[in-house]
């Protein structure tokens, strides 16, 4: 029976019995990993205390061929990320985050790049310096996470002259200068968003709260269109975002 020993993010988990849990976890060479875990909750498991929410460790499991849970052997904890718990703007940040790659993710899938921005993403959150700004470290995931799934928008190249209101297709991925009379399937962006998104200057760090609000909720916007719904944490945490930006 194979076994597997990876880093692994836990994304998901269910009670399965009074002592055992089945989990979802993102693990950075096998993708999502689905399995259950016996007796994780019994005070000498091999699983750290069982398994939480938005807990990193090292996983080691049990495949079988046709088999849609693998057997969890053990969970070593690394990282618990206690201010993505501590705060309520950090934990909508946070949870929004592993419910996108939940969505977005298919089984046995490997993305170690995404692994790595997730793992970035929840330390950042949890180390948020006075200067640095939560929605600014959603913005960088979101957009990350389209150019994994292959779905960044096409945005092209600006020379700074063009009308301050674009169009966007949603089917195409792209802007078009044009954004319509009204509604006609394109979607208005501002010009100022598209900047950003595209990187130029003056760049993430220097963009308004508001600025950083518009260009959250398109990223979030284009994810649910790709998605066919909306995830159920999108609306909260970008809520929580924009009322802390609206705060500072």
């Amino acid at each position: 029976m194979p076994t597997l020993r990876d880093d692994a993010i836990c994304i998901r988990h269910w009670d399965w019995s009074e002592t055992s849990q089945t989990v979802s976890l993102f693990t950075r060479e096998h993708g999502v990993l689905r399995g259950i875990a016996k007796g994780s909750k019994r005070e000498k498991a091999p699983f750290s205390g069982g398994l939480e929410i938005l807990t990193r460790g090292e996983v080691i499991a049990i495949t079988k061929p046709g088999r849609t849970l693998a057997t969890l052997t053990a969970w070593d904890l690394t990282h618990t990320h206690p201010a993505c718990r501590a705060d309520l703007v950090r934990h909508h940040a946070a949870l929004y985050a592993i419910d996108l790659v939940h969505h977005a993710m298919p089984e046995s899938d490997p993305h170690p790049a995404l692994f790595d921005t997730l793992a970035d993403a929840l330390r950042g959150l949890g180390e948020l310096a006075r200067d640095e700004r939560p929605d600014a470290i959603v913005f960088a995931f979101q957009r990350a996470l389209l150019r994994e799934m292959g779905h960044e928008p096409q945005l092209g190249r600006g020379d700074g002259s063009g009308p301050p209101t674009l169009g966007y297709d949603p089917e195409s991925g792209s802007v078009t200068r044009d954004p319509g009379p009204g509604p006609s399937g394109i979607w208005r962006v501002r010009a100022r968003t598209v900047e950003l998104l595209r990187g130029e200057f003056p760049g993430i760090r220097n963009a308004t709260p508001q600025e950083l609000d518009r260009a959250n909720r398109f990223l979030g916007a284009c994810l649910t269109h790709q998605f066919g719904h909306q995830p159920h944490t999108q609306q909260g945490a970008l809520e929580a975002l924009s009322g802390e930006s609206g705060s500072s």
